[in-house]
């Protein structure tokens, strides 16, 4: 197995390696969204659908994927126990944790997420390290573009947060301080598909 025949799988899907690690003759890869176009090509499949459509839909797709590839399907989501997401995206060197404390990667900078990830019973070939985004970055616009500092470099103050969502409606859509990401904005990420977080993270 090769990582362009896991991508050129996933492709089919609408889902592209975001990272990967090795441990113990295995190798790890975290699936993501492959932009443009996942939101509208997800919506309208028919595993989108109950309390938590994107998430049925990402188990069912990509436990499909596992089958086909003969790899373990596991997830961020269905919990607890939870599979350790964060660090293992820390451990693949195209994810770094942000100025404000929130992953940033390569070319999906603040906008980065997972839907899940295939574990092989194999070593595949991974790119070199990259090196963050941030490093580049000279004005860190992430640092001052919430507007109440409910997230930055000293946390984040989540029910601050949830509270200024409650009178702003451009936060309510989509965070500033992710959308402010130089990288971000080159994701061409459906902005309905960060509405739809924003909704899961603070219902109305």
């Amino acid at each position: 197995m090769t990582l362009d025949e896991v991508n050129a799988a996933a492709k089919a899907l609408h889902l592209t390696a975001l990272s990967g690690f090795h441990e113990d003759g295995k190798t790890t890869i975290l699936l993501g969204p492959l932009e443009p176009g996942f939101w509208s090509f997800v919506t309208d499949r028919p595993d989108f659908k109950g309390d938590d459509p994107l998430d049925n839909w990402s188990c069912a797709t990509i436990s499909s994927l596992a089958d086909d590839l003969n790899a373990k399907a596991v997830f961020p989501f269905g919990g607890p126990p939870y599979h350790p997401f964060i660090a293992w995206a820390l451990r693949s060197g195209e994810v770094w944790t942000s100025p404000v404390g929130l992953l940033v990667h390569k070319d999906a900078g603040l906008l980065v997420s997972y839907r899940g990830a295939l574990v092989f019973d194999e070593v595949i070939d991974l790119p070199n390290p990259a090196t963050s985004p941030c490093n580049s970055c000279t004005d860190k616009p992430c640092l001052t573009a919430c507007p109440v500092s409910a997230l930055g470099p000293d946390g984040y103050d989540v029910e601050r947060c949830k509270a200024h969502m409650d009178v702003d409606e451009t936060c309510r859509a989509a965070c500033r301080v992710r959308m402010s990401c130089p990288v971000s904005q080159t994701y061409r990420r459906d902005p309905a598909q960060t509405t739809f977080h924003m909704e899961a993270f603070h219902p109305s």
